[in-house]
């Protein structure tokens, strides 16, 4: 076969690398025939057609682990989410967190939340005993000489309360006539009240019950024959009610010395949209946008006028804003975990370099200290200088540079682990040099997953607004329970005009 003839792509198999690689005697004896030129020439292109065979071979073998390695990645070794796994893949990750050395269940002190006997019952039934065993006399209320008593928790008959609201005209001496004025939250001949409003609004976006289970459980435990359309009107209603309280929970963020950023993809008309979030221990922010990057952090208004540290997993439109960063390093901790896996013995050196910078900072904070020593930090950045030298040293750059549809030169994921861990590590280290920056990102996360369990649910959202209208609810209630502030009386409160403000301080 000649080489121009080999097929684009070079599909190979065993019976064409046969056919290309060797001769039959025939075809032997016929170069030989034609002289020594010919059979040189012969072998030169038998040999060009061995190199080229030789170069798809590694071409084919990198794309086999590159593909090996996309099929071995899941949540233990990956940023991808624990749902992703499947059922029978493999065995459930191993946690990165370790053993704490704690017994399972209640530790000692835990305060438990056991059925006490109350000294004032709504209702009391009393039981006596119509006669002795032992005579057959009868006994009544006089014989007692001691009780018993047993209590059941339990609740009252649910019922829907109807309140009629009278507004009378009277007619003075004057013959003048006056009408009173009915309540501001009462507006139409019969209406539903703000606790049946606020179940609702806290059923479909706190306990994220599609809007006909909703309708069906308010039917069947108190028959309100809530419509879905009531529903969706009494959302928008608390929706728009909490604008300003939104407006500030933003505004305190903008003030805050540390916040959490993330974003996660959601479904809107169809199309895929970005949810992001900015949040503090405290507080909880969501915004939705049709873009991911600076377009979306811009219109969100946090980032653009923020000065604290910014918390996030490296996505690169957060690093175009002059406050300070920090890096999540529990995505570093599974980035590591799959190289490692693959055999690169620096990512697990790297992985306890981490494990053990977190154990001394946690070991300096629980001595009251608000930093490490110098030294001990010196020696911590020479491991880390050194393990980087090791890392690149096993992850040499391509030999034959490939450009992505940017122009950027394509890197192995190790290559572009450790340029991040390089070019960033201040950013990395934020946790060793300020103790009040945390080790990871885990608080933003656990915000953005009832988003996505909201998606699970749904699918995701017919309108843009509709979305908004949910991140802005979830918003609010995520920052009323890191307070500890009653969530369901928070939204009746909602529709009686007087929403609840949680605390705004920085």
């Amino acid at each position: 076969m000649l080489l121009g003839s080999l097929p684009c792509g070079l599909k190979l198999s065993a019976r064409l690398i046969r056919e290309i690689c060797m001769l039959t005697r025939d075809q032997f004896d016929a170069l030989y025939r034609q002289g020594p030129d010919a059979l040189f020439a012969g072998i030169e292109q038998q040999n060009a057609t061995i190199l080229v065979l030789e170069d798809a071979v590694v071409s084919l073998t990198e794309q086999v682990k590159e593909l090996r390695a996309r099929l071995d990645k899941d949540s233990h070794n990956s940023s991808k989410p624990p749902s992703s796994d499947g059922l029978a893949k493999k065995p459930l990750p191993v946690s990165l967190r370790p053993k704490s050395g704690r017994r399972p269940g209640g530790q000692s002190g835990h305060r438990g939340c056991t059925l006490e006997l109350v000294d004032a019952p709504d209702q009391a039934h009393t039981y006596m005993p119509s006669a002795c065993t032992q005579c057959g006399k009868a006994l009544g209320t006089e014989n007692s000489i001691s009780f018993e008593r047993r209590q059941v928790v339990d609740l009252p008959p649910l019922h829907l309360l109807v309140t009629e609201h009278q507004v009378h005209t009277c007619r003075c001496d004057c013959g003048h006539s006056t009408r009173a004025d009915f309540p501001a939250h009462v507006t139409q001949p019969v209406q539903y009240g703000a606790r049946v409003l606020g179940l609702g609004v806290y059923l479909r976006d706190y306990q994220l019950l599609p809007f006909a289970r909703t309708a069906q459980l308010l039917k069947d435990v108190w028959g309100a024959s809530l419509s879905p359309g009531t529903l969706a009107t009494a959302l928008k209603r608390a929706s728009n009610s909490l604008a300003p309280v939104s407006e500030a929970i933003a505004g305190a963020l903008r003030q805050s010395r540390l916040v959490h950023f993330d974003e996660t993809g959601v479904h809107i008309s169809g199309l895929l949209h970005w949810l992001h979030s900015a949040s503090t221990s405290t507080l909880t922010y969501y915004t939705c946008h049709p873009k991911r990057g600076k377009e979306a952090t811009e219109a969100a208004g946090i980032l653009p006028d923020f000065a604290g540290t910014a918390v996030h997993d490296g996505w690169c439109s957060y690093g175009a804003y002059g406050c300070g960063h920090a890096l999540c390093n529990a995505h570093h901790l599974r980035e590591l975990t799959g190289l490692a896996e693959q055999g690169q013995k620096w990512a697990a050196d790297f992985k306890v370099l981490l494990t053990d910078m977190l154990t001394a900072v946690k070991a300096a904070q629980s001595s009251g200290k608000t930093r490490l020593h110098f030294q001990q930090e010196c020696r911590f950045e020479a491991r880390y200088k050194k393990l980087l030298a090791q890392g690149y040293a096993a992850n040499p750059p391509p030999e034959k540079p490939m450009r992505d549809k940017r122009g950027r030169v394509k890197q192995s994921p190790a290559r572009n682990l450790l340029m991040r861990l390089d070019r960033r590590r201040a950013w990395v280290l934020a946790f060793l040099y300020d103790f009040e920056v945390p080790f990871d990102n885990n608080l933003a996360e656990r915000d953005i997953r009832m988003m996505k369990v909201r998606q699970k649910v749904s699918g995701g959202f017919r309108r843009l607004s509709g979305a908004q209208m949910f991140c802005r609810l979830r918003g609010y209630i995520s920052t009323l329970r890191k307070q500890g502030l009653p969530v369901l009386c928070a939204l009746e409160q909602i529709f009686q005009g007087q929403p609840l403000y949680p605390a705004l301080d920085a």
